[in-house]
């Protein structure tokens, strides 16, 4: 099986949780596709929004990764592109629920809410569960586009 590759973005707020989670994506064998900001100066999180849905959304990334101050405005801005289902997530049941229920493919994390070994477990969950499928959720998932 050929490596996933994580599509991982965020704004000044989220930059420095993003530095910890791409090592720890690394550590969990994926290949960590690094779309900025990669500095704490005040930048426009859609910006990084759409890049990061634009890379999963054409196939070069398998999932993705976004961290702004709350998370609510890289959901808004991800979820704008057709085929992407951002979750904003707090603790390890939303983010298996995401995934199991939702096939969520981007998480997103808000570095001002969740501290750093928090977020590692969001992003350990999420990668570690499947969607379950089944007609009920997929009857959903199919219904959001």
């Amino acid at each position: 099986m050929s490596q996933q590759t994580i599509a991982i973005g965020a704004d000044h707020a989220g930059f420095p949780l993003k530095s910890a989670l791409s090592a720890k994506l690394q550590d969990l064998g994926f290949r960590v596709l690094d779309l900025g900001t990669n500095g704490p100066a005040s930048v426009d999180y859609p910006d990084f929004a759409d890049a990061v849905a634009k890379t999963v959304s054409d196939g070069r990334a398998q999932f993705g990764v976004l961290i702004c101050g709350s998370g609510i405005g890289m959901s808004i801005g991800a979820n704008r592109h057709a085929g992407i289902r951002a979750a904003l997530c707090h603790d390890e049941e939303t983010a298996r629920l995401a995934r199991e229920h939702n096939d969520a493919n981007v998480l997103v994390l808000g570095a001002r809410l969740t501290d750093e070994e928090q977020a590692g477990k969001c992003v350990e969950v999420f990668f570690s569960t499947e969607f379950d499928g089944g007609e009920r959720h997929a009857r959903r998932v199919e219904k959001l586009g």
